[in-house]
């Protein structure tokens, strides 16, 4: 019997190795770590609006190793805390999808911490598109040239090798290994991954009313938690002198 969809979130765990290092020049150490908290938490809410009847369970795939106390104030049950120390972001997906997988999961999805806005559409989308016949990926292109989703329905370990992580090549590389192996790819819309100064500006354009994501077409998530942040951080920016 499958267990259904592996539905996860990437996530450093925010205070404990984790916590929007490329934004503390703009936001403050303590600052930073509490945008992370709530972009954690509003990913997980994208997640959790999935049905349930679709068939999907809830993991988070966590560094650093020993953090599972503080994560879980932020996800708690449902959710289960899968601690992934690797040596890049391609060997904790390749190792994540192949046990999703070996454990009786249908398909697996893995979704980074870092898009507040995500909408839950997307994740519905990509389980249909892995629960069509034949064997594929699902990519969700970002904007900075990596991708914010992954979801594979067979383990591909090519997909993830010889990547230049962190760069604006991962998509593209990661395309081209799937060309190389003969997988076909389904592209979700294109959203956003917030991890450079630039990224929360337009975070904040877009939450606050003055940027229309991408289009009228794709709605964003509501991201609740990060848009209180952003109020109180405006307003804390208006009184300081």
């Amino acid at each position: 019997m499958s267990l259904g969809a592996a539905v996860s979130i990437v996530c450093k765990t925010p205070g404990a190795g984790g916590g929007k290092s490329r934004l503390r020049p703009l936001l403050g150490a303590e600052m930073a770590q509490r945008l992370s908290a709530c972009f954690i938490r509003d990913v997980a809410a994208a997640l959790e609006a999935v049905p349930e009847p679709l068939g999907r369970q809830l993991y988070a795939l966590f560094s650093p190793a020993g953090s599972e106390a503080e994560l879980r104030a932020l996800l708690p049950p449902p959710w289960t805390l899968v601690p992934r120390q690797a040596a890049s972001v391609g060997s904790v997906l390749q190792v994540s999808t192949a046990a999703f997988l070996a454990h009786g999961h249908d398909c697996a999805i893995m979704v980074n911490g870092d898009s507040p806005t995500l909408p839950a559409d997307f994740v519905e989308r990509a389980i249909a598109a892995l629960r069509e016949p034949g064997d594929r990926a699902v990519l969700g292109p970002a904007r900075d040239g990596g991708y914010y989703l992954v979801g594979l329905k067979r383990p591909h370990p090519r997909l993830f090798e010889d990547i230049a992580w962190s760069t604006p090549e991962v998509l593209a590389c990661t395309l081209r290994r799937a060309d190389e192996i003969g997988l076909p790819v389904v592209m979700l819309p294109t959203w956003y991954d917030v991890d450079e100064p630039q990224d929360f500006l337009w975070l904040h354009a877009e939450l606050s009313g003055q940027a229309t994501g991408f289009g009228a077409a794709v709605a964003s998530g509501p991201a609740h938690h990060t848009r209180a942040f952003l109020a109180a951080w405006t307003e804390a920016q208006a009184v300081a002198p």
